[in-house]
C-alpha cells in the first residue's frame, strides 16, 4: 500500500478534496458518483456498469473484509460481477488496510494497485455525497501526481458499452432451454440466476444481431452511459419484438426495451446506487427493497399506449419498470438478482422463465 502519499478529488466545479492515497499511484478522470451501499465493494467495482465513473462510498468503512480469490464455475466468476475492475477510482472515509475475512487473499489496497485503480482515503465522503444530491453528478480528476497533466472528460460521450461488452459469442450450457443474452456490460450474476434455473445462456456482443439465433428468449442485460447510444442494440430489439418472443430487461436493458418500443430516456439529476432503494409494483401494496446502480432512466409519460409502468421508486417517482400488457415483454430498471444488495425481485427470473417459449 502506497503510505501517506497525498492525493486530490478535483469536482468541475473547482471543489476539492484532499485525502491519502492507497491504491494505484496514478491520475484518472471520470463521472463522480455515490453509492450508499453497507457492503458489496468487491461486486460494485467489478460491476461493468460503473464504467468510466469515479466512486464514492457514503458507508464510512471500506476494506474490513478484504478480497477473495477469482474462482470460476462453469466459465463464470463465483465472487465478482465481472473479471476486472470497471470504476476509473474510488473515494472512501475510512479504508481499512487490516481484513479479517475468511476467504480473503488481498486487501482492497492491494487489489487496486494490481489492477491500476487510483483510491483516496480521508475525505470526507457525506460533505462530498451532500454536494453531488444538490448539484447533481459533476465530473471529476484524481490528482496523485502533481507532474502529470489530467483533464476532465465525460465518459457519457464514448462507446462505454463497447468497451465492456464481450467480443464473440459465448455458451453456457445447463437445460435444453436457452436464452439469448446481449452483453451490453452483464454481471455475472445474471448469468448465474440462469444457469441456476437450468436455463442454457448464449451470450453475444451488444452489437450483434441476435435475432437469427434459434432460443426461447431474450435478455437485455445492465450496462453503463447513455441508452441512446445503443444504436444496433435497440434496432434488433425492435426486430426481435416483431416475432413476440419473450424479453427482459434489466437496468441499461430496461432503457433500451423502452426506446426500442417507443418511449423516451433521460439522465437523472444524481441516480441511484445502493442496496436499499424502495420500489412500489404498480397496482399492488407491495414495495420491494431492492440494488440499484443507475444514472438514466425511462421517461414513464412517454410510453406507448400498450405499455404500463410496472414499480416506481418510492423516493422520488421515477420509472423502475415497464411491461406489455398483451406480450412477453417487461424489465426492471433495478437489479432483480440483487449480488450486492436483496434478493427480494428473484421472482422477475421464474416470470420470465414462464413465459418462455
Amino acid at each position: 500500500m502506497i503510505e501517506n502519499k497525498t492525493a486530490k478529488l478535483i469536482l468541475e466545479d473547482g471543489s476539492e478534496f484532499e485525502g491519502i492515497s492507497f491504491g494505484y499511484e496514478g491520475n484518472s478522470n471520470g463521472e463522480v458518483v455515490f453509492n450508499t451501499g453497507m457492503v458489496g465493494y468487491p461486486e460494485t467495482l467489478t460491476d461493468p456498469s460503473y464504467r468510466g465513473q469515479i466512486l464514492v462510498c457514503t458507508y464510512p468503512l471500506i476494506g474490513n473484509y478484504g478480497i477473495t480469490d477469482k474462482e470460476k464455475s462453469n466459465g463464470v466468476s463465483k465472487n465478482f460481477e465481472s473479471d476486472s475492475i470497471h470504476v476509473r477510482g474510488l473515494i472512501v472515509s475510512n479504508y481499512s488496510s487490516e481484513y479479517s475475512h475468511w476467504s480473503a487473499k488481498k486487501s482492497l489496497g492491494d487489489w487496486l494497485q494490481g489492477e491500476k485503480i487510483p483510491a483516496i482515503t480521508g475525505v470526507d465522503t457525506r460533505m462530498l455525497t451532500r454536494k453531488l444530491r444538490d448539484k447533481g453528478t459533476m465530473l471529476g480528476k484524481i490528482i496523485i501526481d502533481e507532474k502529470l497533466k489530467q483533464n476532465f472528460s465525460d465518459p457519457n460521450k464514448t462507446d462505454l458499452v463497447k468497451e465492456v461488452s464481450v467480443k464473440e459469442p459465448i455458451e453456457y450450457s445447463a437445460g435444453n432451454k436457452k436464452i439469448i443474452l446481449i452483453d451490453c456490460g452483464t454481471k455475472n450474476n445474471i448469468i448465474r440466476a440462469f444457469l441456476g434455473r437450468n436455463i442454457s445462456v448464449i451470450r453475444v456482443p451488444y452489437d450483434y444481431d441476435f435475432t437469427n439465433i434459434k432460443a426461447n428468449g431474450i435478455m437485455l442485460s445492465n450496462g453503463p452511459g447513455d441508452p441512446k447510444m445503443n444504436l444496433a442494440t435497440i434496432e434488433y430489439t425492435k426486430k426481435a419484438m416483431k416475432t413476440n418472443i419473450p424479453i427482459l430487461g434489466i437496468c441499461l436493458g430496461s432503457q433500451i426495451l423502452a426506446l426500442a418500443a417507443g418511449a423516451d430516456t433521460y439522465k437523472l439529476k444524481y441516480g441511484h446506487r445502493g442496496h436499499n432503494q424502495p420500489c412500489n409494483e404498480m397496482g399492488t401494496k407491495r414495495c420491494y427493497i431492492t440494488s440499484q446502480n443507475h444514472g438514466y432512466a425511462v421517461k414513464s409519460e412517454s410510453l406507448p399506449q400498450d405499455w404500463r409502468e410496472w414499480f416506481v421508486n418510492d423516493n422520488d417517482g421515477t420509472n423502475e419498470g415497464i411491461i406489455h400488457i398483451a406480450k412477453p415483454f417487461f424489465a426492471a430498471q433495478f437489479h432483480p438478482e440483487a449480488s450486492p444488495g436483496p434478493d427480494d425481485c428473484e421472482f422477475i427470473f421464474d416470470m420470465f422463465l414462464r413465459a418462455l417459449k
